[in-house]
């Protein structure tokens, strides 16, 4: 049975703070007072940067949106957006996977993710959970104590 990666599952939550607030700004705009600069690895898969870009940033990237980003795009798994870089548009797009931390500095709001060692196995989104496990044998394990061993006897 694979083991609970808990860590990831603390990362996939935090995430979805991201994508909230992402898909917040998509809807009704960041406004004047907020900004969010989000740091993404440029190489990892389902990144879509113009080549000049992961030339520059061979390893990780940090973009800001506050001002001037337009077609902001959420879906479950990523977002898109078109930002301006040397005085042209290009829309890129970064899975939320590829995220290494985000902030609002406007607010004194940050996550980072874990980033795992090199080799470390980072996916393993398979839980196995057994099905068909009979109730009545759950506390055979040597590993479970009962407290009742521990109680002290009342009298009725």
């Amino acid at each position: 049975m694979a083991k609970i990666n808990y860590q990831q599952l603390l990362d996939n939550a935090l995430k979805s703070v991201v994508k909230e607030a992402l898909i917040y700004a998509q809807y009704n705009g960041l406004g004047d007072e907020t900004s969010f600069l989000i740091t993404f690895k440029t190489h990892d898969q389902g990144v879509v940067i113009p080549d000049f870009l992961k030339i520059r940033y061979p390893d990780i990237m940090t973009i800001g949106l506050q001002y001037s980003y337009n077609n902001l795009n959420v879906s479950d798994k990523e977002f898109g957006v078109q930002l301006t870089f040397d005085g042209r548009p290009f829309f890129i797009r970064v899975p939320f996977s590829a995220l290494v931390e985000f902030k609002d500095p406007t607010t004194d709001f940050m996550l980072s993710f874990y980033q795992p060692k090199e080799g470390e196995e980072t996916a393993n989104n398979n839980i196995e959970l057994p099905l068909e496990e009979d109730q009545n044998n759950i506390h055979d394990d040597k590993r479970v104590v009962s407290l009742d061993e521990f109680r002290k006897k009342r009298k009725l």
